[in-house]
């Protein structure tokens, strides 16, 4: 008799952009939505990582408000990401629009490094 174990999905591989991406939308409560995601590679004599511009929309009242909570909340915020340290992380422009359906873009920039 033959025993093979039971094959289980392979568990993709997230890179560090892709976890960055999910702890900016757990920050924003999940009233944010990622509209665009520019990486460039970034070096100094000690370090290397990479710098991220990441743009996020908050659509209505309720998303507008926790935007705001979003923009107050990420330079501070304690990012768990494996193999990496936050540098810095700010909010670089802000458009916001009001009316019957208020709307806020949100652009953000962080610096990861590696943590070797």
């Amino acid at each position: 008799m033959h025993f093979e174990p039971p094959r289980t999905a392979a568990r993709p591989c997230r890179k560090p952009s892709e976890r960055l991406r999910q702890a900016l939308l757990a920050l924003a409560g999940g009233h944010g939505t990622i509209t665009d995601h520019r990486e460039k590679n970034w070096a100094s004599i000690t370090f290397a990582g990479t710098r991220h511009r990441i743009d996020l929309v908050f659509e209505g009242a309720e998303a507008v408000e926790h935007g705001e909570v979003f923009i107050d909340r990420l330079p501070e915020h304690l990012f768990n990401i494996p193999g990496q340290l936050v540098a810095d992380a700010g909010v670089i422009e802000v458009d916001q629009q009001l009316g019957a359906e208020p709307r806020m873009q949100v652009s953000t920039e962080v610096l990861l490094l590696e943590d070797s």
